[in-house]
């Protein structure tokens, strides 16, 4: 048999990069054209979620979605012609009514055990048996993370339950291993441990992929989420796979009984028997497979030049162009571009400070901004959430800050920690602030590096006072190490999506001056 599997692809439906209008090798249409010839009655083409968020095209269609009697990526996956999906984190982020309208669009089976649907409209099952074309009986179950149930707002799961993965996923095994030849785990998670050392890379649950394996016996897990590159890896008799985000790559397994494999290179034995091989594909287009999937969707095309039109509408402009900022400089000297989310925030709230983050490409804005810029540089619909903080927990959350350095005595090297780079790039867990004045002393030990913490006009911050602090509904769960924040009580919150705000606040202020709202400096 063989699996043909995506994760995470983001909204990726065409090959575009929207913020640059520019093609690349990306996009559900052009995997579909890949495919295509490669299907048959012993191949199962599965996704692992997080398919709703991510690109403008979704962003525009979401906000629009009684105006379209198609959704732009059940298209995709149908072009495709996915069998099973389940759902990610991301899939939550817009309701539930967005979850229906892409489920029932959708010609493949939704699979999540841990799921549990209260208005009964998404067609949820908790596993599948699927008899291939030569007698092989598939067992199938799913998951996402139960991490849903800390970083998503309580007005977007009103109607849904997220249960525990592990327990959920090992009562669905129970049921399908009588009845099942080889069964498949499909686990919007990834791996908690170092794939090469087993070195502990989280205390938490969000990945589970390595306990999973373990305690539980599945022949294949097929994980997503980390956005990280795995063609392949045994664990205690589960082979597991990941392939990064943005549909740019799919994975591809073959999967043989062993007493019938030839002996392939790479190849690998599961605990009931089967020899998996594995290889992760780079997406390119067969031309004439896909002009012809375009063609079958010209329905979309006034869709397409609607987005267009919408995204390349002016808001405003700048003083100064903001040129692209390269990670370690923007940690190292602040952000132009932070300081305008952390001023759009403290506008808002009226909060004593800020942070903010930003995402993992290196970011600028142009002279003269549209819609589409905006688009570009705030990829998430976070809305914003105040906490109610003392010194010592900003003190600690710019501790965790400050250990996104790694710092050589030798040599006075300053680079980026791996904490932030493996086994996933999380630059996006790096924060910055508003109101504050702070200084880094990088030669010191990690956890002990702030030396100056004080409000920006130089007062000094009491060890009693509490105060305010802004920051997206993502941090103020205190995902990314920041359980310091997550931990402090929620005075308010807001609905607004900060990429709305964002526009609102450049139309207001055109032409926008540079915003200066911290005093930052690292020592080394």
């Amino acid at each position: 048999m063989k699996i043909i599997f995506t994760s995470d692809t983001h909204g990726h439906v065409y090959p575009i990069n929207y913020a640059t209008d520019k093609e690349e090798n990306s996009g559900l249409f052009r995997i579909a054209s890949r495919i295509k010839n490669e299907i048959d009655g012993n191949t199962l083409v599965i996704d692992g979620g997080d398919s709703l968020q991510g690109t403008p095209l979704m962003a525009f269609y979401l906000g629009r979605m009684d105006k379209y009697d198609f959704n732009p990526m059940a298209e995709g996956f149908n072009a495709m012609g996915l069998n099973y999906y389940t759902l990610g984190n991301h899939d939550f982020n817009f309701g539930y009514d967005a979850i229906a309208d892409f489920a029932k669009a959708m010609k493949a089976t939704l699979i999540c055990a841990n799921v549990e649907d209260k208005r009964g409209e998404l067609g949820i099952k908790k596993h599948v048996i699927h008899t291939l074309e030569d007698g092989t009986r598939v067992g199938i179950t799913g998951a996402v993370t139960g991490y849903v149930n800390v970083w998503e707002q309580e007005k977007n799961l009103t109607e849904l339950t997220i249960t525990d993965p592990v327990s959920a996923l090992a009562k669905e095994l129970e049921e399908l291993k009588p009845l099942s030849d080889i069964t498949v785990c499909i686990y919007h998670g990834g791996f908690e441990e170092d794939l090469k050392s087993g070195e502990k890379l989280s205390e938490t649950e969000e990945n589970l992929a390595c306990k999973i394996s373990r305690e539980l016996d599945f022949d294949i897990i097929l994980t997503g989420h980390q956005h990280m590159s795995v063609d392949g890896v045994m664990l205690d008799g589960t082979y597991g796979v990941q392939p990064p985000d943005k549909a740019m790559k799919y994975c591809v397994m073959e999967v043989t009984k062993a007493d019938e494999a030839i002996s392939k290179e790479g190849a690998a034995l599961t605990t009931n028997g089967y020899v998996v091989t594995s290889d992760l594909v780079t997406v390119c287009e067969d031309p004439e497979e896909y002009q012809k999937i375009i063609g079958d969707h010209s329905f979309m095309e006034d869709m397409n030049r609607e987005l267009q039109v919408w995204l390349d509408e002016p808001i405003g402009c700048l003083e100064e162009e903001i040129l692209p900022e390269a990670k370690l400089d923007a940690a190292l000297y602040g952000s132009k571009v932070a300081s305008i989310f952390n001023q759009v925030q403290l506008e808002l709230t009226g909060a004593d400070f800020s942070c903010t983050s930003l995402a993992n490409e290196p970011l600028g804005l142009h002279k003269e901004i549209t819609v589409r810029d905006v688009l570009g540089i705030y990829q998430f619909a976070n809305t914003e959430e105040v906490k109610e903080v003392t010194k010592a927990d900003l003190k600690a959350a710019l501790e965790r800050c400050a250990e996104y350095f790694d710092y050589d005595e030798a040599s006075g090297e300053v680079k980026i920690s791996d904490v932030f780079l493996q086994p996933k790039v999380e630059h996006y867990n790096y924060d910055f602030y508003a109101g504050l004045w702070y200084e880094f002393d990088l030669r010191r030990p990690v956890g002990d590096r702030v030396v100056v913490m004080k409000k920006i006009d130089g007062t000094e911050l009491s060890d009693t006072d509490k105060y305010t602090l802004v920051t997206s509904n993502y941090r103020a769960t205190g995902t990314g190490g920041y359980e310091c924040i997550g931990n402090c009580p929620t005075i308010r919150t807001y609905p607004e999506e900060m990429p709305d705000l964002v526009i609102d606040f450049v139309r207001r202020n055109t032409p926008v001056k540079e915003v200066v709202n911290s005093r930052f400096k690292c020592i080394m």
